[in-house]
């Protein structure tokens, strides 16, 4: 395999932490043996050496995706479309329109993103899942139902959905909620501490580092995803791939990766749903059979989330993107 010098275009790099900095971060792992940067603006004073531009998000790397293609044309040039970008920006923006058409490729990460798209961008657009490792699954507890949130607060993820579940949960539910997320919106965060004053049930433990929070993820029983907007959740995967089954929002980005027919779902802003859906899971006559049910239905889409199947996939990619 020829080595090539590749750029990733992201707009969050280390210090924001959030998902298109860890997308990126992990790609330019997985495309080892190939020479990879990351960048947040292009061109800059190593731009001339690059062979292969892979950006996030079509309205945020708009500026680099144009000064490559006036450049260089199409050739090299594929752009990974994000939550906002598919339920959002390229519904109205004319500047995220404008880099659909740039590019020679382009990529969505869940099954479900592509049928945003016109029939005409479906033909140069493929599906990529992203990956995580795979965890065993802790311990847990037979005294009360632990379940984790993971997200930044902000309203892409309607953090509010969870607190106002958890304030219709009874006290005695035997349901323990932890919240797991930076305050992005300091109004969302003043929510979080109100809920918890509220809910003994409930506690928001801000930003954690990663290996922490995937500790808690292996020792809940259920992660709860309530996202309004999502190109496909990595947190999701995590848990997946930790033997936690999850409750989630539908949503494409969310159903795109678990598949239409999956059992732990609840409609979006529907905290009544969520609630019931949680009491469904700690019942002691039915919730064994449910939590079954979801545990089968996780493992089985699990062997989407591996490694060697995105890193498989992304060279393909980036061969494709020269060839062209």
């Amino acid at each position: 395999m020829k080595s090539l010098r590749i750029v990733i275009v992201s707009p969050a790099l280390a210090s924001a932490n959030n998902g298109n900095w860890h997308t990126a971060r992990r790609w330019q792992r997985l495309l080892w043996p190939h020479s990879v940067r990351i960048v947040q603006q292009w061109p800059d004073a190593l731009a001339h050496a690059d062979e292969v531009m892979l950006a996030l998000h079509a309205r945020r790397s708009a500026d680099a995706l144009l000064a490559w293609h006036a450049q260089r044309g199409g050739r090299g040039l594929g752009l990974v479309l994000t939550g906002t970008d598919l339920y959002r920006d390229i519904a109205h923006d004319a500047v995220a329109q404008q880099s659909l058409h740039l590019v020679s490729s382009l990529v969505v990460l869940q099954g479900l993103g592509i049928h945003r798209l016109s029939p005409e961008l479906q033909v140069k657009t493929r599906v990529i899942y992203q990956s995580t490792g795979t965890r065993q699954s802790q311990a847990k507890t037979a005294r009360h139902l632990r379940v984790v949130m993971v997200g930044h607060l902000r309203d892409e993820k309607d953090p509010l959905t969870l607190m106002a579940a958890a304030r219709l949960l009874p006290a005695n539910s035997g349901i323990l909620i932890d919240h797991i997320g930076a305050p992005l919106d300091a109004t969302l965060g003043q929510a979080a501490q109100a809920t918890q004053a509220q809910c003994p049930h409930y506690r928001w433990l801000g930003a954690l580092p990663h290996r922490q929070t995937l500790q808690r993820i292996q020792r809940a029983h259920l992660l709860v995803h309530t996202s309004r907007m999502e190109g496909g959740a990595h947190v999701v995967m995590e848990a997946i791939c930790s033997g936690t089954p999850v409750l989630v929002s539908r949503i494409d980005g969310n159903m795109g990766l678990l598949g239409e027919g999956y059992a732990g779902v609840f409609e979006p802003g529907d905290a009544q749903g969520l609630a019931e859906r949680l009491l469904a899971c700690r019942d002691t006559t039915g919730g064994p059979v449910l939590m079954a049910q979801l545990q089968g239905q996780c493992a089985l889409r699990a062997p989407l989330f591996e490694p060697q199947a995105e890193r498989a996939a992304l060279h393909r990619w980036v061969q494709d993107l020269i060839a062209r």
